[in-house]
């Protein structure tokens, strides 16, 4: 019985996608470089040129333009929620007033700021990422010397959440079965909070199973991933095309002052 869990290429996604054909440790490279510009930027004329930039990458990407806008609206209906409160805490100027609580222009300037970024990041990683298979992006992490631990743990994530989205599908389609309808009552509140309790236990059961099925395999902590091809002429041309890209971006914050 082999010692280790070997992961090749057989795995790899099949993209045919620009982005799609690079090398995994170039798009990581970029990705970590990209989004630590984003975070910052001080004028919204950078994030905005970084937004569109962002999603021609994702476009050259050919994804799933359904699932691609499901999660950038999702993702950014939790940042507004988080982000609603922020005018009338961060101090400035008055804008208006609801309920006695003052909104200040430059809490109102920070919020939209934070939600610019916030989607310039998620197309950045969607563009670079989106398309790589799990064991490429682990394939990649290791070809950076990212500590093993630290890749297996993101491996597992990655490959997990998808294990548990679907044991949470099959609890709602239960309750459907037993003609449950979610309303906002008490009924409904103490039914959701059993769905996610019962997703719990199940997902710690299933663990569990994982985890001496692995061990059955010879698991012993980490993969053992097959190396990488050494990076061809379009790898760096990619990298070139991006190193442009971060100079203008960089050349445009330069020149635009922040709005307040």
């Amino acid at each position: 019985m082999s010692r280790h869990i070997v992961l090749s290429p057989a795995s790899r996604n099949t993209t045919t996608g620009m982005i799609g054909v690079i090398d995994p440790r170039f798009r990581i490279i970029c990705t970590i470089i990209f989004a630590v510009f984003i975070v910052s930027i001080t004028s919204w004329q950078a994030v905005v040129a970084t937004i569109v930039a962002a999603a021609v990458m994702v476009a050259l990407s050919l994804p799933e333009w359904r699932k691609t806008l499901r999660r950038v609206l999702t993702m950014d209906g939790f940042i507004f929620a988080t982000l609603l409160l922020l005018p009338f805490t961060y101090p400035g100027d008055t804008v208006f007033t609801v309920w006695g609580h003052t909104a200040s222009q430059q809490g109102i300037y920070q919020a939209v700021m934070i939600g610019l970024k916030a989607n310039a990041v998620i197309f950045t990683v969607m563009a670079f990422l989106g398309s790589l298979g799990s064991t490429d992006l682990g394939r990649g992490m290791m070809g950076l010397y990212i500590p093993t631990k630290l890749t297996t743990l993101l491996m597992f994530t990655v490959r997990y959440i998808d294990v548990l989205h679907h044991e949470y599908l099959r609890l709602r389609q239960a309750m459907r079965a037993r003609a449950f309808h979610l309303r906002s009552n008490r009924h409904s509140w103490k039914m959701t909070g059993y769905l996610v309790g019962m997703l719990l236990v199940r997902a710690h059961d299933r663990s569990e199973r994982i985890v001496w099925a692995m061990k059955c395999r010879g698991f012993h902590g980490h993969f053992h991933f097959t190396h990488l091809p050494r990076p061809a002429k379009s790898d760096y041309m990619f990298l070139l095309v991006m190193a442009v890209i971060l100079v203008m971006l960089i050349t445009l914050e330069a020149l635009c002052p922040p709005l307040i």
